[in-house]
C-alpha cells in the first residue's frame, strides 16, 4: 500500500531525528512530539473515516471498509516507526513495555485468527455473488417465462437460505436442501448448488468448531486500559492507541461479514474519551452498535451493505416469482426490471470490490506477522544484551 504524504513525511522525520545526537532530556521530548504526532495522524484518519459516507462509499460497505483497512494499514506503519525504528532494545524489557507489548503480541495473534476467518468469508459473499448473478441473467431475458422464472426463483431461494442460516448450521442445511442435486440433473444450477455445499464446508473445517469471533474480540478488548500517570507521556500511550485501533477493526468486520460463532458480539468497547482520536471512534462504535442491535439476525449474516440490500431485492424477486403469471402485466414487469438492475449493480460492486478488500486484509495479516516478529527479535536482543552487561 503506498503511503499517504503526510505519512511519508512522518516516517522520514522519525528516521531522521532518530539518527541525531541529542541528549537525554531532549530524546524524551522527541519521544513525546512523535507520540502527540501519531494521535493526530490517527485522529485525522478515523475522522476522515466517519465522514465518508457518501453515495460511493456508504457506511458499512466493502468501499468503506476498504478505508478502514487503508487507515489501519497506514497507522500500523506510524505506530512502528514511534514504537521500534532505532529503539532500544532494552526498552521492550522494562515497563511500561515489558507489560504493554507482550498484550499487544496477544492481540495480534487473535487478530490474525481473525483475518484469516474474514478471508473465508469474502469467498463465502463473492459466492453469494455468483448465485445472484444467475438470477440476473435469467430475469433479463425476454420473452421472461416459466423456465426462467423457476431458475431465478431456485437460485434466489438458495442464496436467501444460506444468508439466513447461522453459520453453525449451514453444512447441515447444505447437504439438506442440496442432496437432489447431486442426483445427476447436470444443470448449472444444480453444479452451483454443489459447489455451494463445498464452499461452507470449506469455511467450517477452516477453523476449530469452538472457535467464536465474538469471543476473540472480548479477548483482544479485555485489558484494552488507558494509560495511567507517568505512562500517560510514555510508550504505553502508542500501544494502547494502535491496539485500540486494530481491536475496533477487527470488531468492524466481525460485525459486517459472516463469521463463525457472533453471538454475544460486543456493541462497543470502552475507549478514553480524552484522547484527541477518541471521539471520532467512539462515533463510529455507536453508530455500528446501533446498526447491531437493530438487525434481528445479530449473529447472521451480518451488517455489511451490499449483502443486506442483496437479501432484500432477492426476497422481494421471490415473491414476485411464486406470484408469477404469463403474461406480465407492464408496471408490474417494469418494478421487477429495476429490482433486477439492482441486484445487478450490486454483484458488479462485489465483484469489483471483494477481491482488492481480500488482498487488504491479507497484508493486515502480514503485516501483524512481521511486527511481531521485529518485537519478539528486540526482545531476544535486550536478553542478550542485558546478560552480558551482568
Amino acid at each position: 500500500m503506498p503511503p499517504t504524504d503526510h505519512q511519508s513525511s512522518f516516517l522520514n522525520r522519525i528516521s531522521i531525528r532518530r539518527n541525531q545526537v541529542t541528549s537525554m532530556e531532549g530524546n524524551h521530548d522527541q519521544e513525546l512530539e512523535e507520540i502527540e504526532l501519531f494521535q493526530k495522524h490517527v485522529a485525522d484518519r478515523l475522522a476522515e473515516l466517519a465522514s465518508s459516507t457518501d453515495d460511493s462509499n456508504a457506511f458499512l460497505s466493502i468501499a468503506w471498509f476498504r478505508t478502514l483497512i487503508d487507515a489501519l494499514l497506514c497507522c500500523e506503519s506510524e505506530f512502528k516507526a514511534v514504537l521500534i525504528l532505532d529503539r532500544d532494545p532494552t526498552h521492550f524489557v522494562k515497563p511500561p513495555l515489558d507489560r504493554v507489548g507482550p498484550e499487544l503480541q496477544d492481540r495480534c495473534v487473535k487478530a490474525l485468527d481473525i483475518c484469516n476467518a474474514i478471508t473465508y468469508a469474502i469467498d463465502l459473499v463473492h459466492y453469494w455473488q455468483q448465485l445472484a448473478e444467475i438470477a440476473v441473467t435469467s430475469l433479463e431475458q425476454r420473452p421472461i417465462g416459466d423456465g426462467q422464472i423457476a431458475r431465478a426463483k431456485k437460485v434466489l431461494s438458495a442464496l436467501l437460505m444460506f444468508i439466513a442460516d447461522d453459520n453453525k448450521e449451514q453444512t447441515k442445511s447444505t447437504e439438506r436442501s442440496w442432496s437432489f442435486g447431486r442426483r445427476g440433473s447436470g444443470s448449472t444450477v444444480s453444479k452451483d448448488k454443489d459447489r455451494g455445499g463445498k464452499s461452507f464446508r470449506y469455511m467450517n473445517l477452516a477453523f476449530n468448531k469452538s472457535w467464536s469471533a465474538a469471543k476473540e474480540i472480548q479477548a483482544m478488548s479485555a485489558n484494552l486500559v488507558e494509560p495511567r500517570g507517568k505512562e500517560v507521556n510514555g510508550l504505553a500511550m502508542p500501544v494502547y492507541v494502535m491496539s485500540s485501533v486494530l481491536v475496533f477493526s477487527m470488531w468492524a468486520l466481525v460485525a459486517a461479514f459472516p463469521c463463525q460463532e457472533r453471538n454475544g458480539l460486543l456493541t462497543h468497547f470502552p475507549v478514553a474519551k480524552n484522547l484527541i482520536w477518541a471521539q471520532s471512534l467512539i462515533s463510529l462504535q455507536e453508530k455500528i452498535g446501533e446498526e447491531w442491535k437493530k438487525k434481528e439476525k445479530k449473529a447472521k449474516v451480518g451488517l455489511l451493505e451490499e449483502v443486506q440490500r442483496m437479501e432484500k431485492v432477492a426476497t422481494s424477486l421471490v415473491e414476485f416469482a411464486d406470484a408469477f403469471k404469463f403474461p406480465v402485466e407492464e408496471e408490474k414487469l417494469k418494478e421487477v426490471e429495476e429490482q433486477v438492475k439492482e441486484l445487478s449493480e450490486i454483484c458488479k460492486k462485489l465483484e469489483e470490490d471483494l477481491a482488492p478488500l481480500q488482498q487488504q486484509i491479507r497484508e493486515v495479516f502480514h503485516r501483524l506477522v512481521r511486527s511481531r516478529g521485529e518485537i519478539m527479535d528486540l526482545v531476544e536482543q535486550a536478553g542478550y544484551i542485558m546478560g552480558s552487561s551482568a
